[in-house]
């Protein structure tokens, strides 16, 4: 299925609240290890701000969210809640704050975080992403016209092809076909073709 993410960092600066400043960063992450990654990347771009708020989420339903000192609640959370409102995975948010000198209150907290989380979002650029995958078929010579056929109709882009014994093609399918194409492939070719997933371990 078609997912969306962020095509590039963004970064925003928004009103200041009662005098404390805020500043809202939005990357693409395609893991926990790069989400957290940006996360260090705004602290040492702005080490002398007093919070340093954040959440994820990735495809398949992973997040966490972090308030970094502030009240439990009214910060991580909130800027969770502008990316799942934004329909939006494999991104993290970082909220960076500089306090102004007057409390905010847990609810001042929530709105002040979860407004600048969605500004930043309202300005970045949306990707929506069509998930692939590669699979390696392996043939004989008299079923290059079958398998030819097939690449064509469908439109798949061949990575790579290796001539031999046999034939060997890689092949870059949309996951959703990835069944369809398999059962096409089979029924074109008498079930002749061997057909293996690129770098998994389970068969397709």
């Amino acid at each position: 299925m078609t997912f969306s993410t962020l095509a590039q960092t963004t970064i925003f600066a928004d009103e200041p609240v009662k005098g404390s400043r805020f500043i809202g960063l939005a990357a693409p992450a395609g893991d926990e290890a790069a989400a957290l990654a940006t996360v260090e990347g705004a602290r040492a771009r702005w080490p002398d701000a007093t919070h340093h708020t954040w959440a994820f989420r990735l495809r398949g339903g992973r997040h966490r969210h972090s308030d970094d000192g502030e009240p439990g609640g009214s910060a991580g959370r909130p800027i969770l809640a502008q990316i799942d409102g934004h329909g939006l995975v494999d991104v993290v948010v970082v909220v960076v704050r500089w306090f102004g000198g007057t409390k905010l209150g847990v609810g001042g907290l929530i709105r002040a975080y979860g407004a600048a989380a969605g500004r930043t979002l309202d300005r970045a650029p949306i990707l929506e992403v069509v998930p692939h995958v590669d699979l390696i078929l392996t043939h004989s010579y008299d079923d290059i016209g079958a398998i030819g056929a097939v690449v064509g109709s469908w439109g798949l882009e061949v990575i790579d092809t290796r001539w031999g014994a046999s034939v060997q093609q890689v092949l870059r399918v949309p996951e959703a076909r990835r069944r369809a194409l398999i059962d096409t492939l089979r029924d074109r070719t008498g079930g002749r073709v061997d057909i293996e997933p690129f770098g998994a371990e389970d068969p397709p």
